[in-house]
This record gives structure tokens, sequence and C-alpha cells, in this order.
């Protein structure tokens, strides 16, 4: 399954706020591409204690245990989509109509008002303590994040990768995310990267946005390589 990615875009973990990164900080990386009208994304995350206490769908996530966090907008629109997956692969999915309403909900009942009780997307984890590592493989329709949706190539999104790593007995996370932000906010989309879907061999820009390539396959389990 990874090595179907291994010529994908990948974009790594960071944390852009501090000059060094924190005790604790471990490393992450995200490899994107496309297929049938949805986005792909596979998440390898080293982590020293895989937990989360999450049991129920639509659990707070990254209150509960280590969670991944995709933030997605077509640049056409200024609505945008949010979706988390725990290592259990408990997810949740979260829409919010525009920058300005996330301002507006936050620390007023935010969650329960962004939060979509229906799934809307596909995942598959798997937990590797041997290793010190856990996967995410995320399978989002593009009707689940464009209003008006349309056929991904040629298409433009702003998104941007992140995560919450906890380690029992710590009071707090340690967060990361793919975004250069300037502070801890993973909502600040003027530091979100730029995807560009395109029928054509990956390239990367210097202002950070891929082109995803299109690719076949039915399954996670039968991925064909991304060229």
């Amino acid at each position: 399954m990874i090595h179907a990615f291994r010529s994908a875009p990948a974009f790594a973990m960071r944390q852009s706020w501090l000059a060094e990164p924190e005790p604790g900080f471990a490393p992450a990386v995200v490899r994107v591409g496309w297929r049938n009208e949805s986005l792909l994304a596979l998440a390898e995350m080293k982590d020293a204690d895989i937990f989360t206490f999450a049991r129920q769908p639509d659990d707070r996530l990254w209150e509960l245990g280590d969670t991944l966090e995709i933030f997605l907008r077509p640049v056409e629109q200024l609505a945008y989509a949010e979706f988390h997956v725990a290592p259990n692969n408990q997810r949740v999915r979260l829409r919010f109509t525009s920058p300005a309403a996330t301002e507006h909900l936050r620390g007023n009942g935010w969650f329960n008002r962004a939060l979509l009780q229906e799934d809307g997307f596909d995942s598959w984890t798997w937990v590797c303590p041997d290793i010190n590592c856990w996967y995410a493989l995320v399978e989002i329709p593009v009707s689940s994040v464009s209003d008006r949706p349309q056929p991904l190539p040629g298409s433009k999104w702003l998104f941007s990768f992140s995560r919450y790593d906890h380690t029992r007995g710590n009071a707090k996370p340690v967060i990361s995310s793919t975004s250069a932000h300037a502070r801890p906010d993973f909502h600040r989309q003027e530091e979100w990267g730029t995807l560009h879907f395109q029928l054509r061999q990956p390239t990367l820009q210097p202002d950070r946005p891929a082109t995803l390539p299109a690719r076949a396959g039915n399954h996670h389990g039968g991925l064909e390589p991304i060229t």
C-alpha cells in the first residue's frame, strides 16, 4: 500500500511557529493522490505512544488521543471541510461556511454546530507499535468538500494536514502541521498549501502547490502506482 504512493507529492509536518521543535516532536509525512473524483491521502506518523480513548462516532477525537486532521477548501468557495481520523479509525467530519464564521463559532458551541452526522468519507488505519508508527489512508470524495462538485482535473484546493500527538502522562499533546503557521492555529488559511489536480506527472512548485496525478484501482488493498 505504501509503495503505491512512493511517487506521490509528500508533505512533512512541522512546528513552524517555533524556532526549534519542542521535546517530544515526532515526524509525520502525508502523501497525496486522486482517483474517481476523490482525494486520497496516506499519512505516516511516528508515535511513541499510539492511543485514543475515543469509542463513539463523532467524539472530540483531538481531546481523547492521537488524531490526524485534514482541512480542504476549493479555491472558488468560502466554505471548507475538516476531517479527523483516530488510530482506531473513529472519524469526525466538520464543515465551516467561511473563515469569518469559524471565528464566530469559536468558544460558542462550535463543535456541535459544525459537526456533520454522516461520514462523507472513508478511512483505514494501521497501528504498528513495534516500529512506533501508525498509518491512516483517507479517501474523500469531491462531493464532501465542494458545494458545486465538478471534475477534479483542473481544480485547485487549499489544503492542510495536521496532527495531535498525545502521550499518556503528559498534560498537553504535541501538535504539528504541513502548513507554515505563524502561530499554532490550524484554521489559518493564508498559510495553507494548494493542490492542483491534473492528469500528468506530479511536480512541486516553489510556492508549494502540488500537482496530483490520477490513478486507477478499486480499493486500498489493490492500489496501482501513482505516475
